[in-house]
């Protein structure tokens, strides 16, 4: 039996080498053999990998459109050092709102699709999906839907807590959509479900406390995207 492991490039292992770079570099710029001004001011480079490793993970990691940014920042500026282009590229931020925007609006028209069809009416859709817009102020909500099958929950400067222990999912699979800006999410779910994260965080946190269930097929997908803030999941 082959017990050969197949060779991965990790975060830690890139880390591990551009710190024993920059060892090396200051290491030989205290002997006055090199200035390693000449070669730190490349740093956007490290930009450029971080965003390549992140668009290189699998199907369903959370994080390419963020490593995308990532990618297009570092190469404009190392650009901008290597004299390729002679504006300012931080002058360019405002396209990652832009991209932000098109992304949550991509999700959202993607959502829709999803569900239509899935539900016979208006009324019956509202207990199958949460569907919450938050800002400024705080939310309780919950659900005794026995047929979740997820919806979303956008926070602004807001909080919302959403209970979902007396829901159940007979389709297999519920998608959760959340967008939390300067504001909280607290979610509580079943003993019986378990819960995938493919949210991306950014400046902010997403907790996963939930004890993974011994049997069933319930599961929750959390996507979107939580800014400057903290999401929470428990049983």
């Amino acid at each position: 039996m082959d017990t050969k492991s197949s060779f991965r490039i990790t975060p830690q292992l890139v880390l591990g080498l551009v710190v024993i770079t920059l060892g090396i570099l200051f290491t030989l710029d205290n002997l006055d053999i090199l200035d390693a001004r000449d070669y730190t001011r490349f740093w956007p480079v490290l930009l450029v990998i971080y965003g390549i490793f992140k668009m290189a993970q699998p199907a369903g990691v959370p994080g390419k459109v963020w490593g995308f940014v990532v990618f297009v920042v570092g190469s404009l500026l190392l650009m901008k050092k290597l004299d390729i282009v002679f504006f300012n590229p931080w002058d360019l931020w405002p396209i990652f709102l832009i991209m932000l925007g098109g992304a949550i609006l991509w999700r959202a028209v993607e959502r829709q699709r999803s569900l239509s069809g899935r539900s016979s009416g208006a009324k019956e859709a509202q207990h199958l999906i949460i569907s919450d817009f938050v800002v400024m102020s705080g939310v309780e909500r919950s659900t005794t839907s026995q047929d979740f099958r997820g919806g979303e929950i956008t926070t602004i400067m807001g909080g919302c807590e959403l209970d979902l222990r007396g829901a159940s999912i007979q389709s297999g699979v519920a998608v959760l959509d959340v967008f939390a800006f300067w504001g909280g999410i607290e979610m509580k779910v079943p003993q019986d479900w378990s819960v995938e994260v493919q949210a991306m965080p950014i400046l902010g946190g997403i907790e996963e406390k939930t004890v993974q269930p011994k049997e069933g097929n319930k599961k929750l997908i959390v996507k979107g995207y939580v800014v400057m803030v903290g999401v929470e999941i428990r049983n």
